[in-house]
């Protein structure tokens, strides 16, 4: 089997939420390459203090992440899942591929994202692809480029299966961390009367701009640079967050104040250790799970604010 290889340098400081999230990325597990304590390990774990003049050269204030891709999944994918989950936490990087070309990313991309069934109604089609729609489903089609968001990695299918069994007709959207667009997208294509997505990353912004164009309905979105919901004055009938559990958590502080009376929060991208947590802070800023969905440990929720048990 081949495999791709990535690889992330960050910070000595970052290492562990970095890490955590690039466990998050893949199912195989991961290699760090952390020489800030090099001597003391050398000792305790071979007992020698005579160390290779090219290991004492490494940078002790990096670490490096090595996390293998099989054959099997979608490399680009993974990589710029990677990437947005640690634009989100704020974290410095940079993130390579081995032994693949930046040019080639979009060819891997129509290699591995194909035409993909979702929940009742929806299909994510490809720009590229024809789609025989024998059930006459909703078709969203997308070209992620260098966005995250095709609808095949679980946290957004199921965020996606959420939304669909929202009554959407006339109702407006708020996708946090968008990505690709396809939240926000997909809500206006289901009956929304309008979308706003915001993303900390400009290529994704410009990404999801031209997803709107595709589907012809760039008139009815909107699309911002900022970090989650800093920029919006608004209130909308449906919250969508398809982040990472730390960037949810700290969303429940205010994310009420774009949410109207009866509005549901859809909440993705939570792994199921920390899932857990997630349910607590829930519960303890006033929200009551209507819905829950699992798939590939990976949970997401659709919530309403009922108040009563913020502290």
């Amino acid at each position: 089997m081949n495999w791709t290889e990535i690889t992330v340098k960050v910070d000595l400081k970052d290492t562990e939420t970095a890490s955590a999230i690039a466990n998050m990325t893949v199912p195989y597990g991961i290699y760090i390459e952390d020489y800030s304590d090099l001597e003391t390990a050398a000792w305790e774990i071979a007992h020698i203090d005579l160390i290779d003049e090219e290991l004492i050269a490494k940078d002790r204030s990096k670490s490096v992440i090595h996390i293998y891709i099989s054959e099997c999944d979608n490399a680009a994918e993974a990589l710029e899942f990677l990437k947005e989950r640690l634009r989100a936490e704020n974290i410095d990087f940079i993130a390579e591929a081995v032994g693949v070309n930046d040019a080639d990313w979009n060819e891997n991309w129509k290699k591995y994202f194909k035409a993909t069934e979702i929940g009742e109604r929806l299909a994510i089609v490809p720009s590229w692809e024809k789609y025989d729609n024998k059930q006459n489903r909703t078709l969203l089609h997308i070209d992620p480029g260098a966005a995250f968001g095709t609808g095949t990695h679980a946290t957004t299918s199921l965020c996606l299966e959420l939304l669909e069994k929202i009554s959407a007709e006339g109702k407006t959207t708020l996708d946090i961390g968008c990505g690709s667009g396809i939240l926000a997208i997909a809500s206006v294509l289901l009956g929304c009367e309008s979308a706003v997505g915001v993303d900390i990353d400009a290529q994704s912004v410009k990404t999801a701009k031209e997803n709107a164009e595709i589907n012809g309905i760039e008139n009815r979105t909107e699309f911002i640079v900022g970090d989650l919901a800093e920029k919006i004055t608004d209130k909308y009938d449906i919250v969508c967050a398809n982040i990472v559990a730390d960037v949810i958590i700290r969303l429940f502080d205010n994310v009420r104040d774009y949410m109207k009376a009866d509005a549901r929060l859809l909440i993705s991208g939570i792994i199921d250790i920390r899932a857990d947590e997630i349910e607590r802070q829930a519960e303890k800023h006033g929200f009551k799970i209507i819905q829950r969905c699992v798939r590939e440990n990976w949970h997401a929720y659709m919530l309403e604010y009922i108040g009563g048990n913020e502290c």
